[in-house]
């Protein structure tokens, strides 16, 4: 009765392993009988889930189950859990039950020891966690980019990365999306190698970077209707609204850092820039001139604001209300302070 159970934020690696253990174990041939996926918000599917997994496969390889959004661990009814209970020990050796929520499973709770110590028993079994770094750490960000340079099997030195990090933040999918794009041209370019160099990378990303960091400028100086203006073409033009969005982040991240570092007594630019995860120290320099005139709190303020669109996009709302709805109130708020 093999499960698996896979939890966290970043999307991109949560799919690429529930592909990982679809690949491994299913025939092709016969995947269309034995693979489903379940909404765990509805909980009639995922009654359904549960009986499904009791089934064997239909043919060769296994048979798999995913339930998506799963309530297992996260707090589910009395029914689901006494329901748990009953088919887990009922589950054929040839089928698998992949459970997946963004959250951490919460260790209280009955039905998460129950599933915990079915994985520890079975040696199929996995319980796997992928969660994204938060946007002020640097350190992590790297470690997500690296991942997904392996991941693809490419190669690019420290530099490159850190330009990744600074360009694209922690943004999984995206991260994903443009080193598959930057290794099509690289493979296009130079065959011989598969090297991503700073080059290239400036290339395809750094346009779209100018562009926002105007915008940041704009929202700095708290110009909201012009700089939602040139969101709104950014948008139209076919700009990834989370990409974008993760630009703006970087930015407000630094002169927030910049700022409470500055306040603090710091002044060696060289680890100011290493505690923020700026490469090229000289940069200081522009970043307190850009923000000598703004408080701590307004830049607090617009780190907020921009948390709360990502979150905002991330939950299904459409990219231009959630920068509408968010700047422009928030804008509201600082007025009056």
């Amino acid at each position: 009765m093999p499960i698996h159970l896979i939890w966290g934020d970043d999307y991109e690696a949560t799919n690429s392993e529930i592909d990982e253990i679809v690949e491994t174990f299913i025939d092709p041939t016969w995947k269309s009988f034995n693979y489903s996926q379940i909404d765990g918000n509805d909980p009639k599917q995922t009654l359904r889930a549960l009986e499904e997994i009791q089934s064997a496969p239909l043919g060769n390889g296994a048979r798999i189950v995913v339930v998506r959004r799963s309530q297992f661990c996260n707090g589910c009814t009395l029914e689901l859990a006494s329901q748990l209970e009953k088919a887990i020990n009922l589950i054929p050796d040839q089928t698998h039950l992949i459970l997946q929520n963004s959250n951490k499973p919460d260790k209280r709770l009955k039905t998460t020891k129950l599933l915990q110590e079915n994985i520890k028993s079975s040696p199929i079994s996995t319980e796997k966690s992928f969660v994204l770094p938060l946007p002020w750490d640097i350190n992590g960000q790297r470690r997500l980019v690296s991942n997904i340079v392996n991941r693809l099997n490419l190669k690019m030195n420290q530099e490159v990365i850190d330009l990744l990090v600074e360009s694209l933040g922690n943004d999984s999918s995206l991260i994903n999306t443009e080193l598959q794009k930057i290794a099509l041209l690289s493979e296009a370019t130079n065959k011989k190698t598969n090297e991503i160099t700073k080059e290239l990378v400036k290339n395809l990303i750094q346009s779209t970077c100018t562009n926002a960091l105007e915008i940041s400028n704009l929202l700095l100086k708290e110009n909201k209707i012009l700089a939602l203006s040139k969101i709104n073409s950014l948008l139209e033009n076919g700009e990834p609204a989370l990409r974008l969005l993760s630009t703006l982040t970087s930015q407000a991240r630094g002169w927030l850092w910049v700022k409470i570092l500055d306040s603090e007594g710091k002044q060696d630019i060289k680890e100011i820039a290493k505690l923020i995860g700026i490469s090229n120290p000289k940069r200081i320099f522009v970043i307190r001139k850009q923000i000598q005139d703004v408080s701590p709190y307004k830049l607090l303020q617009l780190m907020k604001k921009l948390l709360k669109i990502e979150s905002s996009i991330k939950s299904g709302y459409k990219p231009m209300d959630s920068f509408k709805d968010n700047l422009l109130t928030e804008s509201k708020i600082l007025t009056n302070n």
